[in-house]
């Protein structure tokens, strides 16, 4: 899955070869897990502080209701927490993930993120026809799309911000949408279980897709270890993660995970075919190519799969859940769409779309 911007190998055999020998050759060894960063306010502060201290985290009376739902502090603040249910961090304490001060800061700031969703979303579509149907054609103008940018003009310094930007992503491919199994039943996990078996290298190590993403960085000259780049951005991109995170983590916004994964899902073809394009067209290496190349086809099948299998067997099961799928796939959109809108206003200006540059390799 690549993402809103719409595993079965597209690439030559030898194509292939390489990639995985340079994914295998590439993969950061496992480590404690990535440094802390450095704070963007006052919930991020607190929480950073109480993860260094192992004490609870200190913020006045209000913080979480005057904070930007959208903004760097409240967006990284909700990144380090959730975090700590995937790799954690150097030098902080395994026991925190649990610590029930944490937890309840979180969950005030979860609320703030998800009202803010709910009211962009007050007039967004309640059905999975009304969601979906729009992102199964592809536009007739692609001028505001992201990846026909990087495809058609992009450079290779945009390239490798774009690659950085979704690192925080694609080196935990799919491990958001896990957390949803256990919550499935018949047709839906059955379904489920099997794309995320694809996206995990069926069984194979070197093909697990967040590998494959860590040789892309090597060939773009970048720093494949986990969360490497999580200082440098944005709360746009931070918020397109803690999306899926927000989601997994609760049972009843499953139905909503579901809708996120399928419009991951639905719209990652047209968008992977565009940016293998801009890989290639700009010698990026074989690595870099690959791992686009590698989601063209498979995903247009894992689109079939989880329109009418996950999402048609989860609703079979619980038709309740409708307005909860569309909202999902509506608030991928509205991320996704705003982190494009960052990006791309960023780049027209001649400018980093990171908080802070890129060193040039």
């Amino acid at each position: 899955m690549t993402g809103h911007d719409r595993n079965i190998p597209t690439a030559t055999a030898t194509a292939t070869a390489t990639a995985t020998a340079t994914a295998t050759a590439t993969a950061p060894a496992p480590a404690a897990g990535p440094a802390l960063v450095e704070a963007r306010g006052e919930l991020s502060r607190a929480v950073t502080r109480a993860l260094r201290s192992g004490t609870a985290p200190g913020c006045r009376p209000g913080a979480v209701l005057r904070a930007d739902p959208w903004g760097e502090d409240l967006q990284l603040a909700l990144y380090l927490l959730y975090e700590l249910h995937y790799a954690g961090f150097d030098g902080v304490d395994d026991e925190r993930e649990w610590d029930p001060d944490l937890l309840r800061l979180r969950q005030a700031m979860e609320a703030r993120f998800l009202h803010a969703l709910r009211t962009d979303l007050a007039d967004g579509p309640r059905s999975v026809e009304d969601a979906f149907a729009p992102l199964l054609v592809e536009p007739v103008d692609l001028s505001g799309s992201l990846s026909h940018h990087l495809a058609t003009e992009g450079e290779l310094w945009q390239l490798r911000e774009y690659a950085a930007l979704r690192s925080l992503y694609h080196l935990k491919e799919a491990d958001p949408h896990a957390w949803v199994i256990p919550r499935l039943t018949g047709r839906a996990k059955a379904a489920m279980v099997a794309i995320e078996y694809d996206e995990f290298g069926a069984g194979r190590a070197d093909r697990i897709h967040a590998r494959l993403f860590a040789a892309l960085m090597t060939d773009l000259r970048l720093d494949p270890s986990y969360g490497r780049y999580l200082d440098r951005a944005p709360a746009p991109l931070l918020a397109t993660v803690n999306l899926m995170s927000l989601f997994g983590l609760h049972r009843a916004l499953r139905g909503a995970l579901v809708g996120h994964f399928a419009c991951v899902e639905v719209t990652s073809s047209p968008g992977s075919r565009r940016l293998a394009r801009a890989m290639r067209r700009c010698g990026a290496g074989p690595a870099a190519e690959h791992f686009y190349a590698e989601h063209v086809e498979a995903d247009a099948v894992h689109e079939q799969v989880v329109r009418h299998e996950v999402i048609g067997g989860l609703l079979a099961d619980e038709p309740g859940l409708e307005a909860d799928v569309a909202f999902g796939c509506a608030a991928t959109v509205l991320l996704e769409d705003r982190l494009a809108a960052h990006i791309r206003s960023a780049w027209s200006r001649g400018d980093s779309a990171l908080r802070t540059p890129l060193p040039v390799p």
